[in-house]
């Protein structure tokens, strides 16, 4: 049995999920399950590693179904429900899936699809029904999952990880966040991505723990929760934390500190999937008590850095290889990196995924001929920690024969008086390849840039100051908050 399933049945009565209000145990999670790969199989031995998509909200429907689509045998393809419809058709064409379990909620949004491509919508409520049927035995080393990249460079490629390396990612951070039976975490993360799947529920459902579902993020919901004292862990990503800082600015004086001492009882508290400033880190910790923990991750190769759960959490830092990774940095030669010097991140890992989805050059490409995965983000080892700089084909600017970290920049920017958030790119010129070009968000009117410029040049080198400023409300983002920078350089030519 998979590992995961198996140990469920350990925890029997102990509450495993509350979903709109009402607690399921492991049990009920498990039986469930194990109706929805009965009806899934439909006299059938094995599904065989058949692609079943699914479109279901963060719920306990949404864990029955994931796990029913493993005990069938299945891969489980989990789409993002604030995704538009042609994200989702991309999916379902390269997956080539023959059908995709669908909720109540979104069975009208598919349906066009159901015409034009000849898909099987079928109904969550269907497979929830009870049945029986014997399940096939499932290898560590079959394909479990498709998620999908982020698309903010490129298409979004499938990538494919194994029960081997869903337990590997789960277990390593069970193990350095001691993880237990009396943890009890809030789930506010989309449910498409590895933060939400493995590193909250995935996580809470290996050890015994309860995992509380909050489909949509409203910060006055979230603050009530913590209020509540039944949370020991809370996770999320930078602009949540951003939000919830700004709910709690809005407040009374007595309100104000009935909402920090709760805050102040959990056990840890992670921020991830996004760069979090260190003006966000500190206003948290003001507001706490907790300074978060930061750690750093990918789709391909769950979480592979961290800061430590007992002893310092470096603000701008992400901390050190999590228990089984490996991990190196490199030059462009390909050669490792010593302290304080640039690289390459690469790792090696039981949890590094299988393959990119019938990509096989895509996959080649993505491994060094012994083995290493190549992440694409350069860091540097800064005594001891990690320090991301970037992704090389976003975040670093290069620009007159410097190489220059956007989000070093950004960090220095956002302590400015009149900055809210910003974000940098690289825009292309003839010159200097590319200049470095900041939108800063702010609701002040008439901001003198220069006088940005001029104090920016009091903490940076010269070279490293934009030459190009817009200002705006807001700054373009996926839903996982991460900044698009490909679609906000297009608005530098925006009038």
């Amino acid at each position: 049995m998979i590992a995961l399933l198996g140990r469920a049945a350990s925890f029997n009565d102990r509450t495993a999920l509350i979903s709109q209000g009402d607690g399921y145990t492991y049990r009920r999670l498990l039986k469930t399950s194990k109706n929805v790969a009965a009806n899934l199989l439909d006299g059938a031995a094995d599904l065989g590693e058949a692609r079943i998509p699914f479109l279901i909200p963060p719920s306990f429907g949404y864990a029955a179904v994931q796990w029913g689509i493993w005990a069938a045998g299945g891969i489980a393809v989990p789409l993002c429900v604030l995704h538009p419809l042609p994200s989702i058709q991309y999916v379902l064409e390269d997956t080539q899936a023959d059908r995709v379990i669908v909720h109540s909620d979104y069975i009208d949004f598919l349906m066009p699809l159901e015409q034009e491509m000849g898909i099987t919508i079928t109904s969550l409520e269907s497979v929830l029904d009870e049945n029986t049927h014997a399940l096939p035995d499932i290898a560590p080393e079959r394909r479990a999952m498709i998620l999908y990249t982020s698309g903010t460079t490129n298409k979004p490629k499938g990538v494919v990880s194994t029960h081997a390396n869903i337990e590997a990612q789960i277990t390593t951070l069970v193990k350095a966040w001691e993880w237990g039976p009396k943890d009890h975490i809030l789930n506010i993360l989309p449910l498409h991505h590895v933060h939400g799947i493995i590193n909250v529920m995935g996580c809470a459902l290996w050890s015994g723990a309860c995992c509380e579902f909050l489909p949509k993020f409203d910060a006055g919901a979230v603050w009530k929760t913590i209020e509540s004292g039944r949370l020991t862990l809370f996770m999320a990503v930078p602009t949540i934390y951003f939000k919830l800082v700004s709910f709690w600015e809005n407040l009374s004086q007595n309100e104000q500190k009935s909402l920090s001492g709760a805050a102040s009882k959990l056990r840890l508290m992670v921020s991830g999937s996004a760069a979090l400033p260190v003006t966000v880190l500190e206003k948290w910790r003001d507001i706490s008590g907790q300074t978060l923990l930061e750690r750093y991750g990918m789709t391909e190769i769950g979480m592979g850095l961290s800061n430590p759960y007992w002893g310092e959490r470096r603000p701008g830092h992400v901390g050190f290889p999590l228990p089984g990774v490996e991990m190196r940095l490199v030059n462009g030669e390909n050669d490792p990196v010593g302290e304080n010097e640039t690289g390459e991140i690469q790792v090696k890992g039981p949890s590094v995924f299988k393959e990119y989805w019938q990509m096989e050059t895509a996959t080649q490409k993505a491994f060094t001929k012994d083995g290493w995965f190549i992440t694409g983000d350069i860091a540097v080892l800064n005594k001891g920690y990690y320090k991301i700089l970037g992704r090389d084909s976003v975040d670093i600017i290069k620009s007159g024969g410097y190489k220059i970290s956007a989000l070093e920049i950004e960090d220095i920017l956002r302590r400015h008086e009149v900055v809210e958030d910003c974000a940098v790119v690289g825009l292309p010129d003839e010159e200097w390849g590319e200049v470095v070009s900041a939108c800063i968000v702010s609701e002040k009117e008439g901001i003198d840039t220069a006088r940005v410029s001029n104090w920016l040049r009091e903490q940076l080198p010269a070279y490293k100051i934009p030459r190009n400023y817009i200002v705006r409300r807001s700054l373009p983002r996926n839903v996982l908050g991460k900044v698009t920078k490909n679609e906000l350089k297009k608005m530098f030519s925006e009038p």
